[in-house]
């Protein structure tokens, strides 16, 4: 290590993103990214916005979108806070509202990132047993010291809490902020925004990147009380005022109000995600119930490192953690019904 390094950028350890390969004609299912274009809309606004005024710093307080968010949701803009996507917003979030001597609490097999942060903003943390089944045991966080934070669906497993159990975790950490990190929900039954009006402790957040297809524009949201809210804004405001640019806010106003391609998008990954699942049972694997785009599988007749290697050779990118106790699992993103037929047929192939 550098001597001029801080103590933070010592102790960082950087998260690692999904493999990104430099060739043409990669099968990419190991990112969680839409296999559909956003809506012709979002394409619209964005070649308009062009010719506007990019001479001209963005909006800071980025109303128009937030009230769009808002509208959507059944909230008011003062519920809402934007961020450069929600990684920015899950990174504002620790430091607004975990402290450095509390220990937060979060599931053991999770979004990497969480672990991540705590460690660059020394938040001591505690990881949460899941059960065997790899759902979350909702009593472990209860009454945290400092807060609780956890994707739901989870990922890289897929499974959803139902709302019921959010609400009882939220319920059961008073003068806590618990942060329910939602970005696969559209994928899955019930958001828990219905709860924002009801408790002030929770926050909720959510991204474009998934459902919205803007992977490419760095769109995340946090919908929560107005204190929260407000709380968001402080830290953004002594970090960075701009951190959303022009185009990428007149792409997501436009994404968010054009509901029909949204809705018709979703379902037909969900259904695809359902014929994926169906074929992969008929070849011997076991598949997490998955509420998201994606699809968490393993198979005792092959080694989940050897199924990743093997389809890597053929140019088709799933995700391998190499971890226990998933380190006989692989994730596999929902692509085109072409495309995912096309990875069934070459597993088969490496089955045989």
């Amino acid at each position: 290590m550098n001597s001029l390094w801080s103590s933070m950028a010592k102790r960082a350890e950087p998260y690692i993103p999904g493999e990104q390969l430099n060739k043409n004609n990669i099968l990419k299912l190991n990112t969680n990214e839409n296999p559909y274009p956003p809506s012709p809309k979002v394409i619209e606004a964005i070649t308009e916005e062009v010719g506007r005024n990019l001479r001209l710093y963005p909006s800071p307080t980025m109303e128009t979108l937030r009230q769009s968010i808002g509208t959507y949701y059944g909230l008011k803009m003062e519920n809402v806070f934007i961020g450069n996507g929600s990684d920015e917003v899950l990174a504002f979030s620790f430091m607004a509202f975990f402290e450095p001597e509390k220990e937060i609490l979060f599931p053991n097999i999770t979004y990497s990132f969480y672990p991540v942060y705590a460690k660059l903003f020394d938040i001591p943390y505690k990881e949460v047993k899941l059960k065997d089944d790899f759902s979350l045991d909702i009593k472990q966080f209860f009454n945290s010291k400092g807060g609780v934070i956890f994707p739901n669906p989870n990922a890289p497993t897929s499974i959803y809490l139902p709302l019921e159990h959010v609400e009882t975790i939220v319920k059961n950490n008073p003068n806590k902020a618990v942060i329910v990190d939602e970005a696969y929900i559209d994928y899955a039954p019930e958001s828990a925004v219905s709860l924002v009006n009801k408790y002030d402790n929770l926050l909720v957040i959510q991204t474009m990147s998934k459902s919205r297809a803007l992977a490419g524009l760095r769109i995340g949201f946090a919908l929560g009380n107005e204190k929260l809210i407000h709380a968001l804004i402080r830290i953004k405001d002594s970090f960075n005022s701009y951190p959303v640019d022009r185009l990428a806010m007149a792409g997501a106003t436009a994404a968010i109000n054009d509901k029909p391609y949204f809705e018709e998008t979703t379902e037909k990954i969900i259904k695809i995600r359902g014929w994926t699942t169906d074929q992969l049972e008929e070849l011997g694997f076991q598949v997490l119930p998955s509420a998201t785009n994606f699809v968490f599988a393993s198979h005792q007749g092959i080694e989940a490192e050897t199924l990743y290697k093997e389809l890597r050779d053929k140019d088709i990118l799933i995700r391998y953690f190499g971890k226990e106790p998933i380190d006989n699992f692989v994730r596999i993103t929902i692509g085109t019904d072409e495309e995912m037929q096309q990875l069934i047929e070459e597993i088969k192939h490496i089955l045989i």
